[in-house]
Parts: structure tokens; C-alpha cells; sequence
């Protein structure tokens, strides 16, 4: 499935003012639950999904709270 940012203009973001890179710090597609960026390669995608283990990091937590 293929979408269009509203921020992209010619690989340039214009919300951050820089190269565009999706889901970099700042992005608003890192606001988005089940968004998932491709390499372009399958089989890595695959595997990088798999061995991808969300930890949680409580002291940043609670710094930001």
C-alpha cells in the first residue's frame, strides 16, 4: 500500500525542515501505531521483525511523566 505525507515535498520534509527520513524523531508518522518501515528487502524485514523485542525503559518513563 503506498501513501503520500503531507510534509513531503521532493524527499524534503517541510514540517521538520530537513531530508526526509520516515520515522525519524519528530516525524508524525511515528504517531501511529502499526506503521512499518521497509528496508525494501523482505526476507530482512521479516527477520527484523522476529528478533525485534520491545523493552521498556522505566527511567525514561518516568523522566518524561
Amino acid at each position: 500500500m503506498g501513501w503520500t505525507c503531507q510534509h513531503d515535498h521532493k524527499g524534503y520534509c517541510k514540517l521538520l525542515s530537513k531530508d526526509c527520513l520516515p520515522g525519524i524523531k519528530g516525524c508524525i508518522l511515528n504517531k501511529s501505531d502499526g506503521i512499518i518501515f521497509s528496508s525494501g528487502i523482505l526476507e530482512k524485514d521479516k527477520e527484523d521483525s522476529e528478533n525485534k523485542k520491545e523493552e521498556i525503559d522505566f527511567a525514561k518513563l518516568a523522566r518524561e511523566n
